[in-house]
């Protein structure tokens, strides 16, 4: 699914050399060089051609900015009215969304309607957040999880598990969280955490990423840059975190270790003094978009795969501070792939404010550009060909 960091930071170089015209008429001019095969001298292995140009250009700009969006459904009409009207990248499966979907190939109704694959995406942690249970069985929370088994019996308990995910139609889990803690059980995180030592959380999280590739599910870190110390909870307001210089020590050690596991980032809604501007959350800031991207202010790799952001519908950290229209924009703004919210209803209003946002320059086409062959890379399409 993940292509090696050399060969996206080439692949996103020619894109924004190719399909940056200026203003929002940004389909290329020409594919030939995405159309013509490369000869090779005799004896040689034949260099791919670029199928990246292909790609963007069956799209309008309304629709690649659409395929930056996730969205909760209600249901199967809720999510084939979306993607069909749309054509959003993916669609979030809630605790809330009738589970009917799941049966008589109805996903593959939904799943039909998109031009290109689309991200049926799910949290799916085990213990306390669990959305198919009934479904897929019960599993213990990450704390329980490891006094209970070993890493690599857990490895194997995952592969059970992220299968039958797959089975109902699941392409993307939205875990395993990977913030260190030692909170209270019923805290926020609590015994979302695998354990307040980043090592553990390491082992245990490395696992469940590799189970869950291997099966053929995509899977979420979260909550970037940590989410673990954090003061409050999020659902419910401002969250500060310890100063960046004590979760370097602690909290992004996970992030720093994972961070070429092929697993995505989820950047949460924190408050973080050394890095972010005071009232601009992590998952509108620039500046934690930045140090996840790039990696050295943590002594990380850079990061080559999707950022996506924790909900912006429906969490006070963000919507006591901006409308759900204001909050998408300044995410991909800031930096992310993927803006993730609990409902289809804004999905109009927010794409008509992203258009305008490519219109202006506020939003580079160039980066709506990476930022789609990211998802891409990610959802498994094939850019090279």
């Amino acid at each position: 699914m993940r292509k090696t960091p050399l060969v996206l930071l080439a692949l996103f170089a020619a894109v924004a050399t190719a399909c940056t015209g200026g203003g929002t008429n940004d389909t290329p001019t020409s594919q030939a060089g995405a159309a013509e095969s490369t000869s090779a001298a005799p004896g040689t292995t034949p260099v791919q051609a670029d199928c990246a140009p292909t790609y963007l250009g069956q799209f309008t700009t309304r629709q690649k900015l659409a395929q930056l969006l996730t969205v909760g459904v209600t249901g199967t009409a809720d999510a084939a009215n979306i993607v069909k009207t749309e054509q959003v990248g993916g669609v979030f499966i809630g605790g809330w969304t009738d589970r009917a979907i799941f049966t008589g190939k109805q996903l593959d109704q939904v799943k039909a309607a998109a031009k290109v694959p689309l991200m049926v995406t799910i949290d799916e942690e085990g213990g306390r957040v669990s959305r198919v249970k009934d479904l897929i069985g019960v599993a213990p929370s990450a704390r329980a999880t490891v006094q209970a088994m070993s890493a690599d019996e857990f490895y194997q308990a995952t592969l059970v598990r992220g299968r039958k995910l797959k089975d109902l139609g699941v392409t993307v889990n939205f875990a395993p969280d990977v913030d260190v803690s030692s909170q209270p059980d019923d805290s926020v995180i609590g015994d979302r955490s695998f354990s307040a030592d980043p090592d553990v959380v390491t082992r245990y999280a490395d696992a469940y990423i590799r189970a869950m590739r291997e099966v053929g599910v995509g899977t979420v870190m979260k909550h970037f840059p940590g989410h673990g110390s954090g003061s409050g909870d999020s659902h419910t307001g401002a969250v500060r975190t310890p100063p960046l210089e004590q979760l370097e020590k602690v909290d992004l050690v996970p992030f720093r270790n994972l961070i070429g596991s092929g697993a995505g980032v989820m950047v949460g809604h924190l408050d973080v003094p050394g890095l972010t501007t005071p009232n601009v959350p992590t998952s509108i800031s620039p500046q934690a978009m930045a140090l996840l991207r790039e990696g050295k202010g943590y002594g990380a790799q850079p990061f080559q795969g999707p950022i996506f952001t924790d909900d912006l519908g429906g969490m006070a950290a963000i919507t006591s501070r901006m409308s759900i229209e204001e909050a998408v924009e300044a995410a991909l703004v800031a930096g992310a792939d993927n803006a993730l919210w609990i409902t289809t209803d804004a999905v109009t209003k927010v794409l008509d404010r992203l258009e305008q946002a490519v219109a202006s320059g506020r939003l580079p086409i160039a980066n709506v550009n990476a930022s789609v062959l990211r998802m891409a890379d990610f959802k498994g399409v094939p850019l090279r060909c």
